[in-house]
């Protein structure tokens, strides 16, 4: 074998090491997964506390976690007649109660891989997603 050829196959060897420690995550569809795929999957149960379930898929873990439990009382309104009078109705007073349900696909390296919403609720104040207030901020 000459030089010139074993120069090639340690290039070649290389790289194909370089993009075994490479992993695609996919272009992410909401905060959450933009957040937190491509992150330890330690980081985030020591953020938000453990999983309630896991399940072995292939050379990956799929976690189920629960979490982000809160009330929140949402007040009734009323037509307004000016003068800071209250008219009819419109809408009872309610309670709420927000939580969050994800499931992270994690490889065998612990890294999050995917991360799906499985229950959501609105978020507090009128955003489209609690799960993303709560799992997105930094």
């Amino acid at each position: 074998m000459t030089f010139r050829n074993m120069v090639m196959a340690g290039l070649v060897a290389a790289f194909g090491l370089a993009a075994a420690g490479c992993t695609t995550t996919g272009v992410p569809k909401n905060p959450v997964e933009a957040r937190w795929n491509g992150q330890q999957a330690g980081a985030f149960f020591a953020r938000f506390g453990p999983p309630v379930s896991d399940a072995a898929a292939g050379n990956s873990t799929l976690y189920t976690w629960r979490g982000g439990n809160k009330t929140r009382v949402i007040p009734a309104t009323y037509e307004d007649l000016g003068n800071g009078k209250k008219g009819k109705l419109l809408t009872q007073a309610r309670t709420q109660y927000l939580r969050c349900e994800v499931q992270l696909t994690v490889s065998s390296d612990y890294v999050i891989r995917s991360i799906r919403t499985v229950v959501d609720r609105p978020g507090i104040d009128g955003g489209a997603s609690y799960c993303a207030e709560f799992l997105a901020a930094s």
